[in-house]
């Protein structure tokens, strides 16, 4: 029985609240249990000097854990853990979209943690996927773009081996004490984008990592369903 009662192969209970916040291009609240992520999508009408005058545009991710969003404080600082991670996102959004149709400006997907809880860094590409697809959406309604620049859906979750057992969705108490700790992004059609998968003590089998990607890809199917439901009806307009 896992600490929260769920079967090994169950999501924690998942909500997207769009528009949380009204500022931004595309906004969403994102919870996989007791995380909780803000993700902001701005829209800058240029891009990257090394990229003017080619043509295409720029999807880019920056990541923070807000102080209280953990037990202890945590400070106001770009740590080396969210350097790594805010690349991971920013890598996975790209995978995604079609630079050329989105033309020569930047989207900034923020991912700001209120509350972390094990699978921050999933719940980030999960929203900020839906935060990217409304500020997206809302260029096309505006007359930006002609069409939606998205070829693909993103979704992402953590996966693990506790006590010699396969399991979906990992809470920090689970997380913390995983023996295999993996992460993995994939697209709406099946597709990897990346894995990140470590043992934490011994080595673990082929058979184990097959185990682990086919659990990953039922959670990632669910959680595509979810949000595609919710992107069935376009953002309010603004």
């Amino acid at each position: 029985m896992r600490p929260d009662g769920r079967a090994v192969d169950e999501l924690r209970p998942m909500s997207f609240q769009r528009d949380f916040t009204e500022m931004a291009a595309g906004s969403v609240l994102v919870s996989f249990g007791r995380t909780r992520v803000l993700c902001t999508a701005s829209v800058d009408e240029d891009v990257p000097r090394w990229m003017r005058g080619t043509g295409e545009g720029w999807v880019t991710a920056e990541y923070s854990m807000l102080p209280g969003s953990s037990t202890e404080r945590i400070r106001r600082r770009v740590s080396g853990r969210d350097q790594e991670i805010q690349r991971l996102i920013g890598r996975s959004l790209r995978s995604i979209c079609d630079m050329k149709a989105l033309g020569e400006r930047q989207v900034t997907v923020d991912c700001d943690v209120l509350q972390a809880d094990g699978g921050t860094r999933t719940a980030s590409i999960c929203g900020g996927y839906v935060a990217l697809h409304d500020a997206v959406t809302r260029m096309v309604l505006g007359g930006s773009i002609p069409e939606i620049p998205l070829i693909d859906e993103l979704a992402a979750i953590s996966v693990g081996i506790i006590e010699g057992e396969a399991r979906l969705d990992l809470p920090y108490v689970e997380d913390s004490t995983a023996e295999v700790d993996m992460n993995v992004v994939m697209t709406g059609s099946g597709d990897l984008v990346e894995i990140q998968g470590t043992a934490e003590g011994a080595p673990f089998s082929r058979s184990q990592l097959d185990e682990l990607v086919d659990l990953a890809a039922k959670g990632i199917g669910e959680i595509t369903a979810a949000q595609r439901v919710l992107l069935s009806d376009p953002p309010a307009a603004r």
